[in-house]
């Protein structure tokens, strides 16, 4: 059986699938993102939630309102201090999405081959010949012909609860539109997509900003999600924006592929976004159904070569209703790990899902499992030929770390980093065991007070395949003038030993300033 993504052993023992899965503290090193809503959001979910796997939690602002997402923010808090797990959080911009909204939230029945209008006049109720939108301008951007599709918020693409419409013709600011297919609406929110159609809306609306602005800065939010970006020029924008909001200028933008024009200018957002996000709903809209996985393993392998983290959305839908997922949606998991996926982001599964907890708890299953048979070899040859020569020092150091680890079976490599930099290089050459990053904290000034940086650096890597953060004690210092690191190498130890990642007689990989030098070295642990 041979393949660039599968290690097997050949002939492979088909009993030896059957075998249980080992438990370890770290249930899998692709990370979690959930979002937090009605269903996930009292202490005791998101607890679960965090225990299950979760590592950042995504606020999404399409809908409900900043007093709401603060309460869900608050219990958050009081979740990770109970759980003594780091949880980053994520701010998902609305940014152009059209929407169409049924106040009444009565259900409307579409039947299919009659006609229904989109009308911008907000005032009016949604009925079965008629649906409001908050988008004066589609009547602009839509010709005869064209094709729009309505779902239910964060749409499943369920044929009973979503529908196909064709644009029959334009009248005034109204559309009408031939419905293709019978379908009911329940809620008070549906998304509206204009399939291969330019939208001219800002990426970053008036909305965004004020949300960002206040709940965002409140929040110290780590990332943000940057709603279908469609330009470079968009996440150079937000940035700027970011820039003049305090500590949120270290807050990282992740770039939301949503459409064909993010797809068409994909190379020059991934040089300006610290992170992509595939949005495999709007997309699988977007694109005919037979080129989305060829734009996924495309996209996730361009990440990967620059060490920049992928997360792919959409995998489990069925588990927003069901407690186990479907045969293609856990083989759609394992692929996005085998494609060099860094997270999985789960929308309407933890949202508004009947099983948040045990979605999380399956997905992080599937993909350990599909961890195991990742083809490291052929991934981390391509990652050192992508890169080069000659290679930085920063580089050189990393991939030398990773391939020690390797050859000496090293249980884990300790990263001893400020900035965060150094751990996720290591990362980007997905080394088979965890990377502890010790974040040590710098101290810094305003002329007004004193504060350390570290907490947002520990965070932020949390959306990083494979890197487990751990702030370090401020008083120790992040270089040594000796090659040993001593105390802080021994609460890493002691960290990794706690959660049973480490154990007598394995060896480490440690990797450290000294000086002005990049060490690294290997220990073999006493009892």
């Amino acid at each position: 059986m041979h393949s660039t993504h599968l290690l097997l052993e050949e002939p492979i023992r088909m009993a030896s699938i059957l075998e249980p899965s080992k438990t370890s503290f770290y249930p899998s090193m692709t990370k979690i993102v959930g979002t937090l809503g009605p269903k996930s959001r009292s202490v005791e979910v998101i607890s679960g939630c965090l225990k299950a796997g979760m590592c950042v939690a995504r606020f999404d602002f399409s809908w409900g309102d900043a007093e709401f997402h603060q309460e869900t923010m608050d219990n958050l808090k009081v979740a990770v201090k109970s759980t003594k797990k780091l949880c980053a959080v994520m701010l998902d911009t609305v940014g152009p999405e059209l929407q169409v909204l049924n106040k009444s939230e009565r259900p409307i029945s579409l039947q299919a081959d009659s006609l229904v209008v989109l009308t911008p006049n907000q005032d009016k109720e949604a009925t079965s010949n008629l649906l409001p939108l908050n988008f004066g301008g589609l009547s602009k951007a839509v010709t005869k012909g064209d094709t729009i599709f309505i779902g239910q918020y964060l749409f499943t693409g369920s044929e009973t609860t979503s529908v196909w419409l064709e644009v029959t013709k334009v009248d005034g600011e109204d559309v009408v539109c031939l419905i293709k297919n019978s379908a009911t609406l329940a809620g008070s929110l549906y998304t509206l997509h204009v399939s291969q159609i330019r939208i001219d809306r800002p990426t970053l609306t008036d909305k965004d900003k004020e949300v960002i602005s206040t709940w965002g800065v409140r929040n110290n939010i780590d990332f943000l999600s940057l709603s279908y970006t469609r330009h470079a020029e968009d996440v150079r924008h937000a940035r700027e924006f970011l820039s003049n909001l305090g500590d949120l200028n270290q807050t990282q933008i992740f770039a939301k592929i949503e459409n064909i024009e993010g797809l068409n200018q994909f190379d020059e957002i991934l040089q300006e976004a610290d992170g992509i996000i595939l949005s495999r709903g709007n997309l699988g809209i977007d694109l005919p159904p037979e080129k989305v996985f060829l734009f996924q393993k495309a996209a996730v392998y361009k990440c990967n070569m620059v060490g920049k983290p992928a997360v792919v959305t959409r995998v489990v839908d069925s588990m927003t209703d069901n407690l186990r997922p479907t045969r293609a949606e856990a083989t759609d998991v394992a692929n996005a790990v085998l494609d060099g996926s860094d997270a999985i982001l789960l929308g309407a599964e933890t949202l508004r899902g009947l099983y948040p907890i045990e979605t999380i708890t399956t997905v992080n299953k599937i993909c350990a499992e599909a961890e195991k048979v990742f083809n490291h070899d052929s991934y981390f040859k391509k990652a050192i030929k992508h890169v080069g020569e000659p290679m930085t020092h920063l580089e050189s150091i990393a991939s030398s770390a990773v391939r020690a680890a390797i050859k000496v079976k090293a249980s884990v490599i300790i990263c001893f980093t400020s900035t965060g930099r150094a751990a996720r290089l290591i990362a980007k050459y997905r080394p088979t065991m965890p990377v502890i990053s010790v974040v040590i904290p710098q101290l810094k000034t305003n002329q007004l007070r004193w504060t350390f940086t570290g907490a947002f650096e520990a965070r932020q890597s949390l959306i990083v395949r494979g890197i487990f953060p751990m702030l370090a004690d401020p008083r120790h210092p992040a270089e040594s003038t000796s090659a040993t690191n001593e105390s802080i190498l021994k609460v890493a130890l002691d960290h990794g030993k706690a959660f049973g990642v480490i154990k007598s007689h394995d060896r480490i990989v440690v990797c450290q300033k000294v000086g002005d030098a990049s060490v690294v070295k290997i220990i073999e642990l006493e009892d």
